[in-house]
């Protein structure tokens, strides 16, 4: 993005490693601008990249998911090629997340402690989801201490107060961490469903791309070799012939 000259008179594009977002834009525009990027190879599985960041780091809007949906030019080997992109404000994304997740006392999401003190590497900004693990009596107990939140325990808030009841719960009752927390396919965010809806209807060497996720996913080696046949022209032949 550096070679665009649009950028030159007001800055630069540097890339974080580690650090969130991906790349940032230093120079002369505040808030700093930038895009967290997200891979997604469509014919392996689902998105499993993770979007954790807490909704308290896009008070101001200026960073941007980027997700990349790609494939080898010829499906199964050469060089990737970026089939489709969709760019998402990041707390939208973050907004849905949590939305999605939140439902004490059966699910807690809760925000990073407050590390602002501490140097670039070492400050927490990922949100961590946790599951009920107790037994029925404990819910009911638990659910008595939700009630009595009030009414506004229904939506979720990012806010210190609301993260203190939360924690109470977290210290008087068995919960586990989930290691699924976050996964972008599972969020439910209506720009990345239209986003994989539209990279799975597109065509690519003869299909679309749903239609060769389907061929890998089923492993039936004659569907996969007549669609290799039709399609890539590649040909099944007896390996024994070309070695004499």
């Amino acid at each position: 993005m550096n070679e665009i000259e649009a950028f030159k008179p007001y800055g630069h594009w540097i890339r974080q490693d580690p650090g969130f977002p991906d790349t940032v834009f230093y120079g002369s525009i505040t808030p700093t601008p930038g895009f967290e990027i997200k891979a997604w190879f469509p014919l392996a599985t689902e998105i499993t990249a993770r979007f954790k960041d807490s909704q308290n780091h896009f008070i101001h809007k200026n960073t941007y998911v980027t997700l990349l949906s790609w494939i080898p030019e010829f499906v199964i080997y050469g060089r990737p090629r970026i089939i489709n992109v969709c760019i998402i404000e990041g707390g939208s994304i973050a907004h849905a997340r949590d939305t999605h997740y939140h439902n004490p006392p059966d699910y807690l999401v809760i925000e990073p402690n407050d590390t602002s003190t501490r140097t670039g590497n070492l400050q927490q900004t990922n949100t961590m989801g946790f599951k009920w693990q107790g037994t029925e009596k404990e819910f009911e107990a638990a659910k008595i201490i939700v009630d009595s939140w009030g009414l506004d325990h229904v939506i979720y808030q990012a806010t210190p107060a609301y993260q203190t009841l939360q924690r109470e719960l977290l210290g008087r009752f068995n919960y586990r961490l989930d290691t699924n927390f976050a996964k972008i396919d599972r969020i439910y965010h209506p720009e990345i469903e239209s986003f994989k809806r539209k990279t799975l209807d597109m065509m690519f060497q003869g299909l679309t791309v749903g239609q060769w996720a389907k061929i890998f996913s089923r492993k039936q080696e004659d569907e996969m070799r007549d669609a290799f046949e039709k399609h890539l022209t590649i040909t099944d032949i007896d390996t024994r012939g070309l070695l004499k």
